[in-house]
């Protein structure tokens, strides 16, 4: 199965974030969910009253930061995926 996002919506897959020591030692299993992810899909953008779409900063492949709570998360083929809006992304890494 796959989905599109409507609108400003963006799917993002969360990156596994390992955490390490000042000594670079590696912690597995952190209990925070990490706040970066991959875009997976993007919508076609917003429009505005005047019928205009207004396009997308982000595109499929990208890495992005989004906020601690932001979107809605959803599970599809046993993955677990988040829908947020554009607004709730902060940046995309380069």
């Amino acid at each position: 199965m796959s989905i599109r996002p409507l609108q400003d919506r963006v799917v993002i897959a969360r990156t596994e974030a390992e955490q390490t020591t000042a000594a670079g030692i590696v912690l597995p299993g952190s209990k925070e969910k990490p706040e970066m992810g991959e875009v997976l899909a993007v919508g076609p953008g917003k429009a505005t009253e005047a019928g205009q779409l207004i396009a997308m900063n982000v595109q499929k492949g990208d890495k992005v930061y989004f906020g601690k709570y932001a979107g809605t998360e959803i599970k599809i083929d046993g993955k677990e995926l988040l829908v947020v809006r554009e607004e709730d992304i902060l940046g995309v890494v380069e």
